[in-house]
């Protein structure tokens, strides 16, 4: 039995958590997931109460349809992959691996929902809920990113901003943040990876996307994995490893 009044949030004492978990419903825009993230999860920083709130956050998952188990998935595995810790916590990898087992299986089944067919935004969400809980480092963060059809990135050489662009306005990057209403001038094309020899996550993540009926994700992640030339420099640099850098 958890003693919420010895833990902590971002407010104080987590005493008002249990309450919170057992009144919000799986509505995404029930006020109660903003007071709980901004509690457990405040600003990309975890507590105590964040830990411990992983336990309840897979019950409620687990009681939950395949598509109503979405909030309790995504709060999780932000707080699961947060590396801003205010508390004296350990690694939850290595503190509650079971929660962590459990949510992840639960994230693997909730790929189930026939909905998911025709919503690639909570699709790319539900891919990054798997890495969170998988502990890939960064991408359970950033993967979220691909839905916006760009990742602003610093150049590795020169330190200046680019937009990194892949989708329906083509795949370039540009240091013109007015891109989507003008073609920019300043355009360099991307350099996107072959999944086919690639290694890493690419390959994974392309096949499961297109197995998953999402074309068009697919489609976009050899550019995000992919290379491509600062527009003030003119250095060669990885996608993912400047995406990365900002983590």
């Amino acid at each position: 039995m958890t003693d919420w009044s010895l833990l902590h949030h971002a407010y104080g004492t987590a005493e008002d958590i249990p309450g919170l978990l057992e009144a919000v419903g799986p509505n995404p825009r029930d006020p109660g997931w903003d007071a709980l993230a901004s509690r457990l999860y405040h600003q990309g920083g975890v507590y105590s109460a964040s830990y411990a709130a992983l336990t309840e956050l897979a019950e409620k998952a687990g009681q939950w349809s395949l598509a109503d188990r979405r909030m309790p998935l995504y709060l999780a595995s932000q707080i699961v992959a947060s590396r801003d810790i205010r508390d004296d916590l350990t690694d939850p990898f290595t503190t509650h691996t079971s929660e962590i087992a459990e949510l992840l299986a639960l994230t693997e089944e909730a790929f189930g929902d026939p909905a998911l067919a025709g919503d690639s935004l909570n699709y790319v969400q539900l891919l990054s809920t798997l890495l969170s809980f998988e502990g890939v480092e960064g991408w359970g963060v950033h993967l979220d990113e691909v839905n916006g059809d760009e990742y602003e990135v610093s150049c590795p050489a020169c330190s200046s901003e680019n937009f990194v662009v892949f989708g329906e306005l083509g795949h370039f990057s540009t240091a013109d943040d007015m891109y989507f209403k003008r073609p920019p001038t300043d355009a360099i094309p991307l350099q996107p990876q072959d999944p086919a020899t690639a290694t890493g996550l690419l390959p994974r993540l392309h096949a499961r996307a297109l197995a998953d009926g999402h074309p068009t994700v697919a489609g976009k992640l050899p550019y995000v994995f992919g290379y491509a030339d600062c527009v003030h420099c003119g250095e060669h640099f990885s996608v993912p490893e400047a995406i990365l850098a900002r983590w």
